[in-house]
């Protein structure tokens, strides 16, 4: 029996909806609605410090009036940190990870002196164990990183030199077909933050496997993050779905819509008099009468 066609929209709420955000959207719910498949609403949003209950209103307010409907129900992170965190408990027992007490300034300060460049940086190892325990002893707060010389060691050098992943759309390149997956790219990637208990990529991988999504629909700017998780994936015995990244949307400057940058919201297209239809032609998409 062939499984069924599953993708997800994963905003995190952060601020509100932009042009790029609806035109991912989009993307996503049109190919799971052309194969008669699942489109699944994530709420990524295990940042305490950045993620509030108004800006998640708001992407409810701004799908539906884009049109979309999912597949509930939604499934909000950080209703699921314990499923997280035993994720990074398993890691651990397995001596994979290290605790980091460094904070973002003394790792891009390393950069500089790295003889082996930024790449090697952000591998910085595990503190000696006098300095550990003297920092543990301090209470001082931790992340834990995921050491890429012993997963290698753990999956083993053939494996890890099998690591890859389907590509249907296209990275930042062009990238496409089978992927040769490149976790090294990436370094000692941070598997639980100190003030969240989990990061980006486990709670990602985590749920992409938990609600068996099989195509993981997204921005180019996220290609690269596909590399980390297919070595989670392959450690934790998750199955990889086939990945199609497509591009990003840009405004009149030629800069892709971004929070930070303060891009046009969708909010504020609304009350500007736009209708969704209108907005959706302008993004490329149609809407069958079966699907709207």
């Amino acid at each position: 029996m062939t499984s069924p066609f599953v993708t997800r929209f994963a905003p995190s709420p952060t601020g509100r909806l932009h042009k790029g955000h609806a035109f991912s959207a989009l993307t996503a719910w049109t190919a799971a609605r052309a194969e008669g498949g699942w489109f699944l609403l994530r709420i990524e949003d295990i940042d305490p410090t950045r993620c509030r209950p108004e800006f998640e209103a708001g992407i409810l307010e701004d799908l539906a009036w884009l049109g979309l409907d999912w597949d509930r129900p939604v499934r909000r992170q950080s209703e699921h940190l314990t499923d997280y965190a035993t994720v990074v408990d398993v890691l651990n027992r397995r001596g994979l990870l290290y605790r980091c007490f460094r904070t973002r300034k003394e790792i891009l300060d390393t950069i500089g002196d790295a003889p082996h460049g930024a790449a090697e940086a952000v591998r910085p190892g595990p503190h000696p164990a006098d300095e550990e325990a003297e920092l543990l002893a301090q209470d001082r707060p931790f992340a834990w990183r995921l050491s890429l010389e012993r997963a290698r060691e753990a999956i083993g050098g053939r494996a890890w030199d099998a690591l890859a992943f389907v590509e249907e759309g296209g990275g930042p390149e062009g990238e496409r077909g089978l992927i040769q997956a490149r976790p090294e790219t990436a370094g000692d990637v941070v598997v639980a933050r100190k003030d969240a208990g989990t990061a980006y990529h486990v709670a990602v991988a985590h749920d992409d496997d938990l609600q068996g999504v099989t195509h993981v629909i997204r921005g180019a700017d996220l290609f690269e993050a596909t590399h980390v998780q297919v070595l989670l994936q392959a450690l934790m015995g998750w199955p990889t779905p086939v990945y199609r990244h497509h591009r990003l949307l840009t405004g009149p400057d030629g800069r892709r819509f971004a929070k930070r940058d303060g891009s046009v919201t969708l909010a504020q297209i609304r009350a500007d008099g736009v209708d969704a239809g209108t907005l959706r032609a302008e993004l490329g998409f149609t809407m069958p009468e079966r699907w709207s």
